[in-house]
């Protein structure tokens, strides 16, 4: 099996739990933290899940990119367009509307901010969870004797 195969397989479901467990349990978290310790709560969270997201999610695009320009074999390459479109679209709403939510949390506790922040982290969620989903479609493909 190709290398961008296992590799971007490995990145996403990697990324579906994480997600996941920040929509669940992180985010809804932040506003039980309190007004006194918020911005140098939000400050730690921000410099810790990039730690935790940045490696996968390198990972990810870059093996999405590989796979469009190296469509594994058996795999349609309209597929390999999904998955791309399927790794944009956080890459999107991260930049459009968690990156704004973040920033305006990091003076404090925002109940405004703090909402939008879970509401379009649910785009996230979505799409990450149907790329799972695909990448077990594509390892199936690929691995078909």
């Amino acid at each position: 099996m190709s290398p961008f195969v296992l590799g971007h397989t490995a990145a996403t479901l990697f990324l579906v739990g994480m997600i996941w467990t920040v929509q669940i349990v992180h985010y809804p978290l932040f506003a039980q933290v309190g007004a006194d310790g918020f911005a140098a709560y939000e400050a730690a969270h921000s410099v810790r899940i990039t730690w935790i997201i940045a490696l996968p999610w390198a990972i990810q695009g870059l093996t999405a990119l590989a796979l469009l320009i190296v469509p594994p074999d058996g795999v349609p390459r309209w597929f390999t367009f999904v998955l791309a479109t399927l790794t944009a679209i956080p890459v999107v709403v991260t930049l459009a509307a968690s990156v704004p939510a973040h920033a305006q949390l990091t003076d404090g506790f925002d109940a405004a901010a703090h909402a939008r922040l879970v509401a379009t982290n649910w785009l996230r969620t979505a799409a990450w969870t149907v790329h799972g989903g695909a990448v077990l479609y594509l390892v199936a493909r690929v691995a078909r004797p």
